[in-house]
């Protein structure tokens, strides 16, 4: 893969990449369409082929959180056409990587040191090249380790690169301006803490260790004095990506134990220490034959406040949805009804989002629950592509759901989209109260 030399890292460079990638969309429509009249019966897997490709070229030589979007959407199956998950998935760990000249000068930046002068052998090429930085190689005192290096400029264009893309994701993907304007401080303020690595230094040691309990999880070491704020130092982890995993052909027994780690690792850190490592992609992940699996990566943490824990996860719970008055009460909490609505808008709503959450609250009503089930995700697919075509949500006169919901929301669905691919059976553990009365009473 072709290194790069430099990143555009002023504004008006960076918005140059995101107009040359719209008109680059803009011709391939009109490719399109000047075929489509030649031939009527032509389908767009080629003009989301050609889109997928150019915008991916260019999001991939700004990187930072213009690259991070393509990984968030790749995640997100049902959402865009194959073409785009697949290309924007490449994100995940296999960005075009820095330059040598690149690497070396950010170190002496930060430490004032040349990578030769603090290891005893540093990997000047990149192995893994992602949205927020790039891996190395290096060893010291007979340790192999993994180095993981900021791009530049990547923190200082959060902010102006999410403003630039957004009229480009509306384009693509006809979402509702508003929705967009609702989650961005969101969005931007855990961009931002990505690209901070004393923080996520300090989250990673604190997580790992708390989650150190949970038999066949192994999580790196961390060495403070050779990370910065734009450099992280840990243990070399081996492993295997999920989709070079599978493709050893796993047994049964060794995807059920990857799944059971996941799942217990998510269900600790949710309702034990009410954060979570809210990045569940692929790349952060290395499974193994044996079954066990190392988990890389916390510089995307959700810290679940109270209200959003109390509220959300009370509706896991069956009984809750049999008190119609409490489910209300909690809808508004949750901002899934306003003041606002007309009665016929607290009904459709009400029932809109109580099909909801049994459609996806059905891994916890029961105790072991088979992700391999490709029908279960099918109807979850289809309700989703459902509520895009549904007059009352596109006309809604408010926007649907709190801020806090975005990142548990995409953990759960991070989550549940491996456990598919793994096609794991899993014991689906839970705290107590979250299960229905009438289950413990038995």
């Amino acid at each position: 893969m072709k290194e790069q030399s430099s990143i555009p890292t002023t504004k008006v460079a960076r918005a140059g990449q995101f107009v040359k990638a719209g008109i680059k969309v803009g011709g391939n429509y009109l490719k399109h369409y000047s075929k489509k009249l030649v031939n009527p019966d032509l389908t767009k897997d080629e003009l989301h082929q050609d889109n997928a490709a150019d915008i991916y070229g260019a999001l991939s030589e700004l990187k930072g959180s213009a690259l991070k979007m393509a990984q968030m959407l790749s995640m997100d199956r049902g959402l865009l056409p194959t073409a785009y998950t697949d290309k924007f998935a490449m994100s995940q760990y296999s960005a075009p990587p820095l330059s040598g000249p690149l690497v070396v000068k950010t170190f002496r930046t930060y430490f004032g040191k040349s990578p030769s002068e603090l290891y005893d052998k540093f990997e000047i090429k990149s192995v893994n090249a992602a949205s927020i930085g790039q891996v190395h190689q290096a060893w010291k005192d007979g340790k192999r380790l993994a180095v993981k290096i900021q791009y530049p400029g990547v923190a200082d264009s959060v902010s102006s690169d999410l403003k630039i893309a957004k009229p480009l994701a509306v384009r693509l993907l006809n979402l509702d301006e508003r929705q967009i304007d609702r989650y961005m401080d969101e969005v931007e303020t855990k961009l931002l803490e990505e690209t901070d690595y004393e923080l996520e230094l300090k989250r990673s040691i604190e997580i790992s260790e708390a989650c150190a309990h949970i038999d066949g999880l192994v999580f790196p070491k961390y060495y403070p004095a050779l990370s910065s704020k734009r450099i992280l130092t840990m243990d070399w982890l081996e492993g295997l990506h999920l989709k070079e995993f599978l493709a050893t052909n796993p047994s049964q027994e060794v995807r059920n134990r990857i799944g059971q780690l996941l799942w217990d690792f998510y269900d600790h850190q949710i309702h034990s220490l009410r954060q979570v490592h809210a990045d569940p992609h692929p790349g952060n992940f290395l499974m193994r034959p044996d079954g066990t699996m190392g988990v890389i990566d916390f510089g995307c943490v959700k810290v679940i406040p109270d209200y959003y824990y109390d509220n959300y996860f009370r509706l896991i719970n069956p009984d809750t949805l049999e008190d119609k008055a409490l489910t209300q009460q909690i809808f508004e909490n949750l901002e899934f009804l306003h003041p606002v609505d007309s009665a016929k808008d607290r009904a459709f709503f009400s029932d809109l989002f109580v099909q909801m959450i049994h459609m996806l609250g059905e891994p916890f009503a029961v105790e072991t629950f088979d992700f391999g089930n490709d029908e279960y995700f099918n109807k979850v697919y289809a309700f989703a592509d459902e509520l895009t075509r549904l007059e009352e949500l596109r006309t809604s006169k408010v926007v649907r759901g709190s801020k806090d919901g975005l990142y548990i929301n995409r953990t759960y669905y991070g989550l549940y989209a491996m456990l598919n691919e793994l096609k794991a059976v899993v014991v689906t553990r839970k705290p107590d109260w979250l299960r229905s009365k009438k289950v413990l009473a038995v």
